[in-house]
């Protein structure tokens, strides 16, 4: 019989998918774009849209318990079968290439440890050692998922402690060490020569990056043991990281000047540390780093599997999807999320690329699943006659709307590349499930305009 989640389990399984290799170079990657006045702007701005989507995720899994794993449910329920696809296939792309991205940085990181100036072992994670290692790790991950999404995530809450702990002692010495004369010089950015409103929006793409993995309680809210611990381990989830984030972006800026600390290497956290206890401290953040990682991969590994299984069982995704092991785990779905990840693991060494392109493509379809989210409590809202609820989803949906600003047009017309061979998934998936109702006009006419889009935005990329 399978084991259900409790509170402790998806508050852990949330905080671990958000709290990733993000946070490491959260001090440099904010300094470079923003000032501090910029910076407080933009944290403000993220907390509060957060905060909306997260108590969307929250109303939602309270007011609709039937509906299952969230974020691909919600879509279908709202806005029919092809938007739904598209939700689950935005959202399981990116969650394979985050996997990738999380498996290669262990092994850069590990790089630190291993590699000198005349011998490189794993350099930036696309050596072929590196590539083993990396497979190895692949692999472990998916003996442990198989073994039980409840052995997987009593393993995730010890490394959520364990990736807690290097950061908890970095706020507590940062705080110790500020000095207020080092924050407020040039507090607007005068020197960088860009607005601050202009600042504001540079940060938007950044603070979104690391709060992903929000929706985790709901994705697997099938596995949860009380439907309404599902809201509050999200909501607990979100206040802890965003308390994190802020302290840790606005606590460097005290420790060392801002154009200092935008030309720091990354994990930047890794060299204030240096500053605050020797050489020790970069040993301390490297290895944080490494275990956060780890546990954040183990988290997206659950979540990767579950969206297509779930989208399987609605026909929405071919059957080949939906095969449980005896452990209840989404034993095919996992299989086949993992060879994408092996496949790519390979190609990133044999071509020795850097994946950051295809992370900020793959991060782009992301938004429109968080976005639908916002807009299917603006659908419920409607239909109870509820203020209340119509001003909590105009505030995700507000959110999401300048989230898809803010990361440009160009970004979004490439991720169209990317749904284009998800259509022809969709379509066959929907040949194996004959009884299920026909398309109408309008998402047959949306699957001929995205398919048609590709071609410009194919050459967009090429260029």
């Amino acid at each position: 019989m399978e084991k259900k989640l409790g509170l402790t389990s998806l508050t852990a399984l949330v905080l671990s998918s958000m709290v990733g290799a993000g946070v490491f170079s959260l001090p440099q990657n904010m300094a470079q774009v923003g000032s501090p006045a910029a910076l407080m702007i933009g944290w403000g701005i993220t907390g509060v849209g957060i905060l909306f989507l997260a108590t969307s995720l929250l109303l939602l899994s309270r007011l609709r318990p039937d509906l299952d794993s969230g974020i691909f449910t919600y879509a279908r329920e709202g806005f029919g079968e092809l938007v739904g696809f598209c939700s689950a296939w935005g959202y399981w792309f990116c969650a394979i290439i985050a996997n990738v991205s999380y498996l290669v940085i262990v092994f850069a990181a590990l790089s630190f440890f291993t590699d000198t100036e005349y011998s490189v072992i794993f350099g930036d994670g696309n050596t072929w050692q590196s590539l083993i290692g990396e497979s190895i790790l692949l692999w472990f991950v998916h003996w442990l998922v198989l073994r039980g999404v409840q052995t997987a995530a009593s393993i995730n809450q010890l490394a959520t402690v364990a990736k807690l702990l290097p950061l908890g002692m970095f706020i507590i010495l940062a705080v110790i060490a500020f000095n207020m004369d080092v924050f407020t010089f040039d507090f607007t950015g005068i020197e960088m020569g860009i607005p601050v409103w202009q600042q504001v929006k540079d940060t938007m793409l950044i603070t979104l990056w690391v709060f992903i993995g929000v929706e985790g309680a709901v994705v697997v809210s099938a596995r949860a043991k009380k439907r309404k611990d599902i809201g509050i381990a999200t909501v607990l989830a979100v206040v802890s990281a965003l308390g994190v984030y802020i302290l840790v972006t606005l606590l460097s800026l005290g420790l060392v000047a801002r154009p200092e600390l935008a030309a720091m290497r990354n994990p930047s956290m890794a060299n204030l540390m240096v500053g605050l206890i020797g050489s020790t401290g970069e040993i301390v953040i490297i290895a944080g780093l490494i275990i956060s990682v780890c546990g954040a991969y183990l988290s997206w590994t659950i979540m990767a599997a579950e969206v297509p299984f779930i989208a399987s069982l609605h026909g929405s995704f071919p059957k080949v999807f939906n095969k449980q092991n005896t452990k209840k785990a989404p034993e095919s779905s996992l299989w086949i999320t993992n060879g994408a990840v092996q496949i790519s693991l390979i190609l990133i060494w044999l071509s020795g690329s850097n994946y950051n392109m295809l992370l900020s493509i793959a991060s782009e379809m992301i938004l429109v699943p968080y976005f639908l989210v916002g807009a299917f409590l603006a659908k419920v809202a409607f239909q109870r006659s509820n203020r209340i609820l119509l001003l909590i989803s105009a505030g995700a949906c507000t959110y999401g709307v300048w989230l898809l600003y803010a990361s440009g047009l160009m970004h979004l017309l490439l991720s169209v590349v990317l749904y284009a061979p998800g259509l022809l998934v969709f379509l066959y998936a929907r040949r194996q499930n004959q009884g299920q109702k026909p398309l109408n006009m309008l998402e047959k006419t949306a699957i001929v305009i995205l398919i048609l889009m590709t071609i410009p935005s194919t050459w967009l990329l090429i260029h």
